[in-house]
């Protein structure tokens, strides 16, 4: 357990917090490329902080406070146009990097907007996403993780809000054992009581044994399921969670990552990045990428436990909006939680003495990272089952999907239909 006041330092974000002060030294995604359209606007909240995000018409992206400094408007109310973003209250109008380059009101003489500066932040926009940069300068460098550069992928991106803290998520992603009962029993037992539950077989399987290793990016996650041995991809291998925020899943010619952004402390944007290349083959003419939402609630409020993320959100949100660890008691399944809190408090203290904490990049280069291929030991079995059981089943190209399996002679068909 950790104490109320530790509990408190891991879980608040905002501006000066120690926690919050360690997550602006890293970039995040705040939306997918395709919802930031040409001279539209689009509000977001990322750590705490309300900002405006827009398209210019050369296709640049831009970052700014929504407020504006004059008297405190909305800019995401405001005017977007050629060189930037009009204020709607007095017309002031705003660059990229947030100079006022026009103050209508002011006369011809006046140099006042060269004395006044909206809040900008650094956007980048790398495999489909668009990524923020909140922290002090010098602004790292965006890491390129391998499948953010492919572009012979079929890519498709899943979304979703959920109202509860991020570091709850994030301690999911190395609860290894949730896997054989929150998805494998419980369905089991859903399905018994009449629910059109149809969860993989595979997902009921127990660990042997789970092993957690610290590497430079953050986490190196490795188990034997029942009836495996260290030959097994899901043991020799494994699959990484990437420090602070981010999971990489898949198997079977599919790869993604799970990015997990904080809105603020009770708030939390998920985004399901997946990339396949069936047969491990490039993919001919893959098309932009995509994205879809994940419906979490039935239209009553109640939990979407029909599907895996479902059955996920339901465990992080019913802890509470910020869970009370001082309550909880760990045993040794959670030696993978136990590791990553740890690591947010070392790399909290690495930022208080001046120090870039683990995986803050200063200089470029693609950077592969591990993951198992025959998850489960399922192969393409394992694509099948993510179409039919998880945040893949919503997408809107399973159809295309299953058809550029087929084409390379795999069958990955059966996918269940979709009830929305």
């Amino acid at each position: 357990m950790l104490s109320v006041e530790r509990n408190e330092t891991l879980t608040r974000f905002g501006a000066g917090t120690p926690m919050g002060e360690l997550l602006r030294r890293y970039w995040w995604p705040v939306a997918i490329s395709s919802q930031v359209r040409t001279h539209d606007l689009m509000p977001v909240r990322v750590l705490g902080e309300d900002l405006v995000l827009y398209r210019l018409l050369d296709g640049s992206v831009h970052l700014l406070e929504d407020r504006c400094p004059h008297r405190g408007a909305a800019l995401s109310h405001g005017i977007v146009e050629v060189d930037g973003l009009r204020c709607p209250y007095h017309g002031w109008l705003f660059d990229g990097s947030g100079s006022c380059l026009e103050q209508p009101g002011e006369p011809e003489s006046s140099t006042f907007a060269h004395r006044v500066q909206a809040r900008a932040y650094p956007v980048e926009e790398l495999g489909g996403l668009v990524f923020a940069y909140l922290g002090p300068q010098p602004a790292p460098v965006l890491p390129l993780y391998d499948l953010f550069t492919w572009d012979d992928a079929i890519r498709d991106v899943g979304w979703a809000v959920v109202p509860c803290n991020f570091v709850q998520i994030m301690e999911n992603a190395v609860d290894l054992d949730h896997v054989a009962w929150l998805h494998g029993r419980y369905s089991e037992w859903l399905a018994s009581r009449g629910m059109p539950v149809e969860i993989p077989r595979t997902f009921s399987k127990l660990n042997q044994e789970t092993a957690f290793e610290k590497t430079d990016y953050g986490i190196l996650m490795r188990r034997k399921l029942e009836g495996q041995d260290a030959s097994a991809d899901d043991w020799s291998v494994g699959h990484p969670l990437v420090f602070p925020n981010m999971l990489r899943l898949g198997g079977g010619g599919s790869f993604g990552f799970h990015l997990r952004t904080p809105i603020d402390d009770e708030h939390t944007l998920l985004l399901w990045y997946t990339t396949y290349k069936p047969g491990g083959l490039p993919v001919p003419s893959p098309g932009p990428v995509s994205c879809y939402e994940v419906p979490w609630q039935w239209e009553d409020g109640s939990f979407r436990l029909d599907h895996v993320e479902g059955q996920d959100i339901m465990a992080w949100v019913t802890q509470g909006r910020i869970s009370d660890r001082s309550r909880e008691h760990l045993g040794t399944v959670d030696r993978g939680v136990i590791m990553l809190r740890r690591m947010y408090f070392e790399q909290m203290e690495r930022v208080r003495i001046g120090m870039d904490p683990m995986g803050v990049h200063r200089s470029g280069g693609v950077i592969d990272l591990p993951q198992e291929n025959e998850k489960f030991g399922e192969g393409t079995g394992f694509v099948r089952d993510f179409l039919s059981a998880a945040h893949a089943r919503f997408s809107t190209r399973v159809d295309e999907i299953v058809r550029r399996y087929a084409e390379v002679g795999l069958d990955v068909s059966g996918a269940l239909p979709v009830v929305r």
